[in-house]
């Protein structure tokens, strides 16, 4: 047998292999109920380490991480820790750096250092903070399969790889952290929009307030997209322009509903003349949109596959990779600012379903960690036949990338 059938044989295989991946994630995760647990969910919370008030002292200095929930927590174990569970209200938080232990308290072997704060008094200290990093603040919301552990650690990966010195709030919503727990996930994630966009209204309008650098990966983007638009058109004076720099990593969105809906509200002319800007973090080797593609039957924003064969006919006569991307909105092309920038990090996609290139691998940690301070064209891009999408290319023959030590700097 050839390559070229080798090549064929392998291809296939991989397509098979997530195909099988995917029929218990598509059947089992559509029909399988959420337990309620054996414990009442208003006893996890009864306790008043749960419910802090004003006068409540709160030592949050081994704690440099803020935290908001929507998760139910419990406070009846030694360590406080979340659950997957829809909680009874939002609460506010601060945590460390996530540590491995023998057993944590959840039985996983993980432990997060966290403490509750009054929403007063977790709002003050916000405010300080950011008065000191001349109004930056930093807000990741986690995607799909993300426990509170998860996406605590990768908060502080996050803060460590841009060398980020304003505060980072992680927003932690209930994502069941279970492969077969999609269909659960999305429903979680539209229930807790309203709250979700409560808190961005409020950071919006909190007077320190001057940069929001707003991170998303997965279907964090379709809880994080509605809720801007909401701020921006709910926000006194129609002033929202602090949300200026948005990143989407791997969005699980609906390309068609971001051409026509969002990005023509929350990439208006005024906005990106006040300095908005989105950047998308996209490539075909993500298994997890391939599969959440095949769910939707559309293409998602951070999987460029060509929905129209006429599309991708037309590309490969052209040479070009069969890859179909977001369009630019039309009204922002003549303004002299970038609006909406697609990296293509197809070619050094890392990981067992390449759905989280941003901490893993090297290229585009560094990119991610230069658009996160705010650089516009960091280097290492490679321009393609459409002006405001990019590639990134992978190392020389023979280089060799510490991807572990750039993407967890100082870990």
């Amino acid at each position: 047998m050839g390559i070229a059938g080798i090549q064929l044989l392998q291809r296939f295989a991989s397509k098979a292999r997530w195909t099988i991946l995917a029929l218990p994630w598509l059947i089992t995760g559509c029909v399988t109920p959420v337990e309620y647990g054996k414990i009442p969910h208003s006893a996890y919370v009864a306790p008043e380490r749960c419910n802090p008030t004003d006068a409540t002292q709160v030592d949050r200095s081994d704690k440099p991480f803020f935290f908001v929930t929507s998760r139910l927590p419990d406070c009846l174990a030694d360590d406080i820790s979340l659950l997957n569970h829809r909680g009874d209200k939002v609460r506010y938080g601060h945590f460390a750096t996530p540590r491995d232990d023998e057993q944590g308290s959840d039985g996983t072997g993980h432990t997060v250092p966290l403490a509750f704060s009054a929403s007063q008094l977790w709002w003050t200290s916000l405010a300080d903070k950011m008065k000191a990093a001349d109004g930056r603040v930093l807000l990741y919301v986690h995607g799909y399969r993300e426990t509170f552990f998860s996406s605590s650690r990768d908060t502080a990966q996050i803060t460590r790889l841009a060398n980020f010195n304003g505060p980072a709030i992680q927003y932690s919503w209930p994502s069941q952290g279970a492969l077969l727990k999609y269909p659960v996930d999305e429903t979680n994630m539209y229930w807790d929009e309203r709250n979700f966009r409560k808190f961005l209204m409020q950071l919006a309008q909190l007077e320190s307030t001057k940069e929001i650098i707003l991170i998303s990966h997965s279907l964090g983007a379709r809880l994080v997209l509605p809720s801007v638009e909401y701020v921006d058109r709910n926000v006194p004076n129609g002033d929202s322009s602090v949300i200026s720099n948005i990143i989407l990593v791997s969005p699980d969105v609906d390309t068609q509903d971001f051409e026509r809906d969002i990005a023509e509200e929350i990439l208006s002319e005024r906005r990106v003349r006040n300095d908005r800007r989105i950047t998308v973090y996209a490539s075909v080797n993500d298994r997890a949109l391939s599969l959440s593609d095949n769910y939707h039957g559309y293409p998602r924003l951070g999987y460029p596959r060509c929905f129209d064969p006429f599309e991708a006919a037309d590309l490969k006569a052209r040479n070009l990779p069969e890859r179909c991307y977001a369009k630019y909105p039309k009204y922002a092309e003549a303004i002299d600012k970038t609006a909406l920038t697609i990296v293509d990090s197809t070619a050094i996609s890392r990981g067992t379903s390449g759905h989280s290139n941003y901490l893993l691998s090297a290229p585009v940690c560094k990119d991610f960690a230069a658009v996160v301070n705010g650089v516009r064209k960091p280097a290492g891009r490679q321009a393609t036949h459409l002006a405001y999408v990019f590639t990134l290319a992978p190392p020389s023959k023979g280089a060799k990338l510490d991807h572990l030590a750039i993407c967890r700097r100082n870990e």
